[in-house]
């Protein structure tokens, strides 16, 4: 008998659960002890409180404001950057012409 060919239990494994409902998630919630590991971890990372502070509103706020800001300059500046672009690609055609009429004259 070759070693190889043992046959080999092919173990069948169980079918995954469902998931658990909203109702028994809020159960679970309300069952926890205070100091279970969940909510230490959800202080640590600021995570735990239901609201947040006045000081993380108004600096949240100051955030967005800074952003729509910055926001605003890096359009108007895109804005301008593309005209002189233009301006430039324009000049630059009529610098073309300006040689080449140049160079057609005899000096």
């Amino acid at each position: 008998m070759n070693i190889g060919s043992k046959s080999k239990k092919r173990v069948v494994l169980p079918s995954r659960p469902e998931p658990p409902t909203v109702d028994q998630i809020l159960e679970d919630l309300t069952k926890a002890a205070p100091n279970d590991p969940v909510f230490s971890i959800l202080e640590k990372t600021g995570q735990g409180s239901s609201r947040p502070s006045e000081s993380d509103v108004d600096l949240k706020f100051q955030q967005c404001r800074q952003y729509l800001e910055l926001n605003n300059r890096l359009q108007e500046v895109g804005d301008r950057l593309l005209k002189q672009r233009m301006e430039l690609r324009a000049a630059g055609e009529q610098l073309e012409r300006d040689v080449a009429e140049v160079k057609g004259q005899t000096l």
